[in-house]
């Protein structure tokens, strides 16, 4: 791995940043709107982002420094309309929703990097066991609403992209390093220049812990990770108006993390709730992520722009894991067993290591790998009308394949004095042996008219889909055809919406639109997608120095999607099953004040009404048997985050309180995660211009808090933590 990473620092890419448009400047929401255009954003600043005929937020770099974050939960507290359940304490496999969509495995919403989608395959095995790392990003783009036509094929909640650092217009660098509780390190490298045709990017990111849960033996359940980012640009510039660029851009990513699925019992959690059995000695992450952009963009005109990117992406990880637990030959899930301790008490005693036996536990590596490729291209063409109006016409293609390659076994251990030992090896592709993939192409059309303070903007989005899953069975490692079973499934879907947008004056703006929800079905034949119809209304508002803006949403469901994940309790097919009409509706509240100016103050609040309208039940159902009116798991009602900052020419606090309300985590409600209230501090004080001190303290309280049921068991949230660190820029 290390001549790899080294290899790797060598290699230099290429990605794509749009020039910036002159315009003349008819009034000062189009000129700014022209200037910002880039084909790595969706936004480009929160300018943008407070004029869309959508709801947005644009996550900056400077609210990204104040915590200096490493993990996406702690950065989109303060996003409205966002909610997420943890699972590791650390960020690293994130749950999130966006008005009420599913949230596990972030399956349910389009994530991108630079406009790319990131998932490790978005179509056909779309929940996100990869996930960029909000420490190298240089901002973080949220879409809600009615925007989505142009990024799909999650259409329903929202889209997020991930900005990466771009290449400077002169020398510059930074090192960012830190250290703190539990053994943590981060290290932030990077560095790049510019001149008239040629500018490249270099950058590296160390991020490891021993981790804060306790597994016998003083065995480490934390992780490490390695990032290597280059990019490197050359523009042609011309006397005439036609200019071009291009870019590559190159992104390895390594990590090895001592995680389980297995969390505890109820009692268990209520007397240590960072303890690890010792059943789940063996379990470890083993995953690669690589990335390859190469980016075209041609200015032929002042009003013609178009980009191309071309795109790869592979990811492989194999997530060795306890799977079940067997106790006098009966063999059991252990989601089942932690949720029935008194039942299978002989299990539980096994897991715990209070019990030695031969052969009582199985693990599985879940060994699998995935590509997602594609070219996408973008054409903007804009001009100006009669009375000043202002037209925008956007084309968007994107020819998409990707696939998951399942190869996995099983491997039968021992326990002796909570220690385990290997007892058998498993035999190759026992344990899933078979290809998903997916062929999709997407076209889409927004029209954007404005005039004077209105801004109307129409668009229809075309997705043809075909999936594919070839399984070889169990008994056939060499994968020979004579046990081939296939199956395949084709969907055609457009996908219209409507956007509005009336700006009375500078101070107040009223925005609203109607769109449809799509996500894509599996590959059984036959089965449906979810769609829904989605409305939002809303007032954006800067009154002195109180700014903000109150949503208003209601997204009709007539086919809901589950997915079968093993991260939620169930098989870990990914098969999604209908799950019939559902209701989620909400309001979002943010406010933003300066009132007075060395004390900013912000507060966001999502309520979020989320039911199913259709009963249902089986045995593979993740959430338990549903009647009409229950409440969709995972998802809370209410969500409160406040921060207060102060600051001077050299020293900053900001201080962020966190409140999450209750959630059922089985929708008949018999199963809860109670609220919490998590309160973080960070101190940056300015030594010399170039050198800063940074320190935080996450959970100054040490609020002991369980953070959900999923994949098995309580989990707990991140403890007590200090953790300081310097920045050097030159």
């Amino acid at each position: 791995m290390k001549n790899l990473i080294t290899f790797c620092i060598i290699i230099i890419s290429f990605k794509i940043n749009s020039q910036e448009i002159s315009t003349p400047k008819l009034d000062s929401v189009i000129s700014m709107e022209e200037v910002i255009i880039k084909s790595n954003t969706i936004l480009g600043n929160k300018f943008v982002a407070k004029n869309r005929t959508g709801a947005a937020y644009f996550l900056s770099t400077d609210e990204l420094a104040e915590f200096y974050y490493t993990d996406i939960n702690r950065a989109f507290n303060k996003i409205s309309g966002v909610n997420f359940y943890e699972e590791d304490g650390f960020g690293l496999r994130p749950n999130i929703s966006i008005r009420g969509t599913s949230p596990e495995r972030s399956s349910k919403i389009a994530i991108m990097e630079d406009g790319i989608l990131i998932s490790p395959a978005p179509y056909s095995a779309s929940s996100a066991y990869y996930f960029p790392s909000v420490a190298r990003m240089q901002a973080v783009e949220v879409l809600k609403g009615s925007s989505q036509i142009q990024y799909g094929p999650y259409t329903t909640g929202g889209a997020i992209n991930f900005v990466s650092t771009e290449i400077p217009e002169t020398f510059k660098g930074k090192i960012t390093t830190s250290y703190g509780s539990f053994n943590t390190g981060q290290t932030h490298a990077t560095f790049g220049d510019s001149s008239t045709n040629l500018g490249y990017m270099l950058e590296y990111l160390n991020y490891s812990s021993d981790g804060f849960k306790s597994l016998g033996n003083n065995l480490n359940t934390g992780f490490d990770i390695n990032e290597i980012t280059s990019k490197i640009k050359y523009k042609i510039l011309k006397d005439s108006n036609i200019n071009q660029s291009f870019e590559l851009k190159f992104h390895y990513y390594d990590e090895i993390s001592n995680e389980t699925y297995l969390g505890l019992t109820d009692p268990d959690f209520r007397t240590n709730p960072y303890l690890r059995y010792p059943g789940s000695e063996k379990d470890k992450m083993d995953a690669d992520h690589i990335q390859y952009i190469f980016t075209h963009e041609i200015n032929f005109s002042k009003k013609l722009k178009v980009s191309s990117k071309f795109y790869h992406n592979g990811f492989k990880r194999n997530w060795y894991k306890i799977d079940d637990v067997v106790f006098d030959g009966d063999s059991q899930k252990i989601a089942k067993v932690i949720t029935n301790p008194n039942q299978f008490a002989g299990h539980l005693s096994i897991l715990n290591g209070d019990l030695d036996s031969e052969s009582a536990i199985k693990v599985k590596a879940n060994n699998r790998e995935y590509i997602s490729k594609g070219v996408q291209t973008k054409i903007d063409y804009h001009w100006y009308g009669k009375n000043k109006s202002f037209n925008d016409l956007e084309i968007g293609l994107r020819l998409h394949y990707d696939e998951e390659d399942r190869f996995q076994w099983e491997d039968i251990y021992n326990i002796n004095n909570g220690s385990m030992s290997l007892q058998n090896y498993g035999e190759m592709g026992s344990q899933g042996n078979r290809v998903s993939s997916a062929n999709s192409f997407a076209t889409y059309i927004m029209y954007k008219y404005k005039i004077k303070g209105l801004t109307i903007s129409p668009g229809i989005r075309h997705e043809s889909i075909k999936l594919n899953r070839d399984d070889y069975g169990n008994s056939n490692p060499n994968r020979e055809d004579d046990n081939l079973s296939s199956r395949q499934n084709k969907v055609s879907v457009l996908i219209p919406g409507l956007g509005l947008n009336y700006k009375f004056n500078n101070s107040f703006s009223l925005f609203g639109g109607v769109h449809k929800g799509y996500s894509p079905p599996g590959s059984s034949v036959g089965q449906k997608a979810e769609e829904s119809i989605n409305t939002e209304l809303g007032v954006r508002f800067a009154i002195n120095q109180l700014s903000g803006e109150i949503i208003a949403y209601r997204n009709d469901y007539n086919n809901l999607l589950g997915n079968d994940l093993a991260a939620t309790g169930g098989f870990g097919e990914l098969d999604p099953f209908n799950a019939g009409k559902a209701l989620v509706s909400g309001f979002e509240i943010l406010l933003n004040s300066t009132i007075l100016k060395k004390f900013p103050i912000s507060l966001s609040y999502t309520h979020t009404d989320a039911k199913f309208l259709t009963s249902f039940g089986s045995t593979q159902d993740i959430w338990g048997e549903v009647n009409d009116g229950d409440r969709i798991p995972y998802i809370p009602q209410h969500k409160l985050n406040t921060s207060l900052g102060f600051k001077t020419n050299k020293l900053e606090f900001n201080l962020n309180a966190n409140y999450n309300g209750k959630f059922s985590t089985l929708a008949n409600g018999s199963e809860q995660i109670s609220s919490y209230l998590v309160c973080d501090l960070s101190i940056n004080y300015i030594i010399k211009s170039n050198l800063t001190l940074k320190s935080k303290i996450l959970n100054i309280f040490d609020e002991k808090y369980a953070v959900s049921r999923a994949p098995a068991g309580l989990r707990p949230g991140h403890p007590f933590g200090i953790y300081t660190g310097v920045e050097f820029k030159f």
